[in-house]
């Protein structure tokens, strides 16, 4: 392990990021605040362009004639059912955000709209801009980033890693060793960072579900340390384990309950707006989500350019720094698919499911703010953390809802950090499918140690800085990426 350049630089890098972190927290988020800004204004507009050109791309995929060619031997067959592998991909890309932002973003993202555009129109496109953030664009940067590493690992035999693509379609040289020893280096670097601001979230969303089910006020500091404990405790046993052991039960569970939540408050909730919301919103999103994908707001004022970089391009760069680890996991459980399979599995229903939970939840907030004296605006204003949990406590059974709503969170954080650890171990050992136990085990306690940087941070806004920190430069590698997956395509089908 020592002698492995790659990992003791990615655990120097890592680590001294967590350590600036735990001894000057302030001092880390207002520097991550800083940079990221000055890297949106410059730059926003080669974000969206890249993002957009990765969703065509997986389109034409999908339907041209590679569409056709498996992500392994002509013979091989899935591993795992469609349900199992569809609940795996999703709980592992998503499900603790799903949570947390449910009704929270919607409503955030209307108090700035509502600004520019009459109440009604302005709740409207606040879903809209809710559904682009979770919807096509990010499933499609997870979709090709997992193809190319299922593509070259299962077909070509190439190392599980971020260098093999480009060593294999342009061969070993210094240049291209260089260029891909940096790949994974970043790669590594892009997963912890973002891997420990989930922890952090999911951290914040299960205190306040606590504080909600029990009666409490404000627990601080303790009450999210206690959690962050009983979670650390948590996923060590998983990691000392083979990766598929439990991890489709887990997230197969957690997946369960997330549907219980959205058809409970569909049923019990205000049906009828809520089913009219969600079919405008589904005309709505797929009308326009080509052209918004080309949106930079360049000409509003410096609100709206603020409010495009701190959500839109932060979500961006937020789900480029998970598609290194949501990729190589998705491509690990994505044996024996075709392109075709596997683009429309990836991308279209994880975006359908979070278009529903959007609407049941984003409308059920709105239906509380437009059409009842609910104080909901003023919770997500001075209580995001709450504002599920809100929003629960005006329909029946909310003690079940809530202690449901725990669960789910709790059981997404866990099949995520065990999934970024086996990754991340896999990377820093050279592309190994089975790490040691030893090495899962120190990347366990370094997302530990990140996911308690943000923890300290005590702000989310802080914990989406310091994520688009870790994932900007990313997006070249990705770009890179996608070119050699297309040239090698090319080569197999033309021979």
């Amino acid at each position: 392990m020592f002698k492995n350049p790659l990992m003791l630089v990615a655990l120097a890098l890592t680590g001294a990021v967590a350590v600036w972190g735990i001894v000057d927290t302030q001092g880390l988020a207002t520097f991550a605040s800083a940079v990221v800004g000055r890297m949106f204004i410059s730059r926003g507009w080669f974000i969206m362009l890249s993002v957009s050109a990765m969703l065509i791309i997986a389109v034409y995929l999908a339907f041209s004639r590679y569409g056709r060619i498996k992500l392994g031997r002509d013979d091989d067959q899935p591993e795992f059912s469609t349900v199992s592998w569809l609940t795996m991909l999703f709980a592992a890309g998503m499900g603790v955000g799903l949570l947390y932002w449910g009704a929270a973003e919607p409503i955030s993202h209307y108090l700035v709209i509502r600004d520019y555009q009459i109440q009604q129109k302005a709740a409207t496109s606040a879903l809209f801009v809710t559904n682009f953030h979770w919807g096509l664009h990010a499933w499609a940067i997870y979709a090709v980033t997992a193809l190319v590493i299922a593509y070259f690992g299962f077909r070509k035999g190439c190392p599980t890693l971020l260098s093999a693509p480009l060593l294999h379609v342009f061969g070993r040289n210094r240049w291209t060793r260089g260029v891909g020893w940096l790949s994974d280096l970043l790669a590594i670097y892009a997963i912890a960072i973002g891997l420990g601001g989930s922890v952090a979230m999911g951290v914040f969303q299960v205190q306040s579900g606590v504080e909600s089910l029990f009666g409490l006020e404000r627990t601080g500091l303790g009450m999210a340390m206690v959690i962050f404990v009983l979670l650390v405790i948590s996923y060590i046993l998983p990691l000392t384990v083979d990766l598929s052991q439990g991890m489709a039960r887990l997230s197969n569970t957690a997946m369960a309950i997330v549907g219980g939540l959205v058809v409970f408050v569909l049923l019990t909730g205000p049906t009828g707006f809520l089913m009219s919301g969600i079919t405008e919103a589904v005309g709505g999103y797929f009308s326009g989500v080509l052209p918004h994908g080309f949106r930079t707001f360049t000409f509003f004022d410096e609100r709206v350019s603020s409010w495009f970089g701190s959500w839109t391009l932060t979500y961006m760069v937020w789900w480029l720094a998970w598609a290194p680890f949501v990729g190589v996991f998705i491509a690990r459980i994505s044996k024996g698919r075709t392109i075709r399979e596997f683009i429309m599995g990836v991308v279209l229903v994880p975006t359908a499911f979070s278009i529903l939970w959007f609407g049941v939840f984003g409308g059920m907030g709105f239906y509380e703010a437009l059409r009842t004296d609910s104080a909901i605006v003023e919770v997500v204003k001075t209580d995001l953390d709450n504002t599920t949990f809100f929003l629960l406590d005006s329909l029946p059974l909310s003690v079940l809802t809530t202690a449901a709503t725990i669960v789910a969170a709790f059981l997404f954080i866990i099949t995520s950090v065990v999934s970024a650890a086996w990754v991340l171990a896999m990377f820093s050992t050279g592309g190994d499918l089975n790490p040691s136990t030893k090495v899962k085990l120190i990347w366990g306690v370094i997302l530990g140690a990140l996911g308690l940087v943000m923890i300290l941070s005590g702000s989310i806004d802080a914990v989406k800085s310091i994520i688009a920190l870790g994932a900007l430069p990313f997006v070249f590698i990705v770009l890179l990426l996608v070119v050699c997956l297309l040239k090698a395509l090319k080569k197999e089908v033309a021979q």
